[in-house]
C-alpha cells in the first residue's frame, strides 16, 4: 500500500560553515522545506574520500528528538548510532519529528496530525539524500515506532535497504492492547477495548474516560486510526530492498516475539539479535533499575554488537 502523498515538499540543504567536528568526520546541520515549515536534522559524515552511503535514521513514538532523547529521559542512543555509523565509514540523517525541539515550527495541530504526515516527511529526505551526489546509496534505519514509518518510506522511495531496530510486526492496537490488559481495572479495560474496536475499524470513539483521556482524547483519535491500519508484517511482504532486523535480547518494551513475526513475513531478511541490549540500544540486564539508568545516562555506550551488525549490512548492501 503506498502513502497518503497529500503535502507537497520543496527541500534544501542547509550546510553550516563552523560545523562541529566528531570523532569520525563532520556534523553539519541539514534541514528538509516542507510547505508547512523546516525540519531540522543533522548531518553526519565520515572521513571517507568519495561518494559514500547514507542512512536515514528515524526516532520512535511519542517526542523523541533526533538523538532518541525526549522530555526528561536523555540516553543519546541515536546521536550514538549516528557516531559509530560514521566511525565506520558510513553516513548518516537523523532529525526532529514536525513539532519537536528544532521542528517545533512545522508542528500541526494535533487533529490535523496522522501516521501518513511522517511517512511522506521521511520520503522527502530520502529524495532529497538520493539526489546528493557525496552519497553513493540511501538507506533507512528506523527505531520502533520508526521501523514502520521507515518500512513506508523505503517502499515508497525504492531505498537501497531497511533496517528495523525493536520494530514490531503486530499492528499498534493489538500491541497497545496487550500492554494496557494487565494494567487496567476491568471497567476501564471494557472502554478501552471498545475505543479500540472503533478505531480500528475508522471510526472515532465518541466519549472517553477522563483516565484514558491521555490515550484517547479526540483530537489524537484521527491519528490513531492512520497507525492502525498498517500491520508492519504485511508491510515488509513488499519491500523488494535487503533487510536487517535488529532486536535486543533485554528490550523490556519489544519482544522478540515482534521481530520474528517480520522475520517470518520475510524470511529473506536477516535477523540479528543483540545480546543484552535494552530498547534504548544501551547494554542492560533484565533489572529494573539498571534498565532505568540506561534511559537516562547518555555516557553509556551502545551494545557493543550493534553498530558492526547494521554497518556490515550497509555496506554489503551497497555493494550489491
Amino acid at each position: 500500500m503506498n502513502p497518503v502523498n497529500f503535502l507537497k515538499w520543496s527541500a534544501c540543504l542547509l550546510l553550516c560553515m563552523c560545523s562541529s567536528v566528531s570523532v569520525a568526520g563532520t556534523e553539519q546541520p541539514i534541514v528538509l522545506r516542507t510547505t508547512t515549515g523546516a525540519i531540522d536534522g543533522t548531518l553526519s559524515l565520515p572521513k571517507a574520500a568519495g561518494p559514500v552511503p547514507v542512512a536515514l535514521i528515524i526516532a520512535g513514538s511519542g517526542p523523541t528528538d533526533r538523538d532518541g532523547n525526549g522530555p526528561g529521559l536523555r540516553n543519546d542512543s541515536l546521536r550514538l548510532l549516528a557516531q559509530g555509523l560514521a566511525d565506520a565509514g558510513l553516513a548518516s540523517v537523523r532529525f526532529d519529528k514536525r513539532g519537536i525541539a528544532g521542528s517545533a515550527a512545522a508542528g500541526q495541530i494535533e487533529a490535523d496530525l496522522r501516521f501518513e504526515t511522517y511517512i511522506d516527511d521521511a520520503t522527502a529526505w530520502l529524495a532529497m539524500l538520493r539526489a546528493d551526489k557525496r552519497f553513493s546509496t540511501v538507506s533507512v534505519i528506523g527505531h520502533s515506532e520508526g521501523a514502520l514509518i521507515g518500512m513506508l518510506a523505503a517502499k515508497a522511495a525504492n531505498a537501497h535497504a531497511y533496517v528495523s531496530i525493536a520494530g514490531v510486526g503486530r499492528r499498534a492496537s493489538d500491541v497497545l492492547r496487550e500492554q494496557l490488559a494487565p494494567a487496567l481495572p476491568a471497567a476501564l479495560a471494557r472502554e478501552s477495548e471498545r475505543i479500540l474496536a472503533a478505531l480500528e475499524g475508522g471510526r472515532e470513539a465518541g466519549n472517553v474516560p477522563p483516565e484514558l483521556a491521555a490515550l484517547y482524547r479526540p483530537s489524537v483519535q484521527p491519528y490513531l486510526i492512520s497507525w492502525f491500519k498498517y500491520v508492519p508484517a504485511s508491510v515488509i511482504k513488499d519491500l523488494k530492498m535487503p533487510a536487517l532486523l535488529i532486536q535486543g535480547s533485554t528490550d523490556l518494551q519489544v519482544s522478540l516475539g515482534e521481530a520474528e513475526l517480520l522475520h517470518k513475513a520475510k524470511p529473506a531478511a536477516q535477523l540479528v539479535v543483540v545480546p543484552g541490549m535494552n530498547h534504548v540500544l544501551k547494554e542492560a540486564p533484565l533489572d529494573k533499575e539498571r534498565q532505568t539508568r540506561a534511559y537516562t545516562d547518555p555516557t553509556l555506550p551502545l551494545a557493543p554488537a550493534l553498530v558492526p551488525a547494521i554497518a556490515d549490512f550497509l555496506r554489503k548492501a551497497a555493494k550489491d
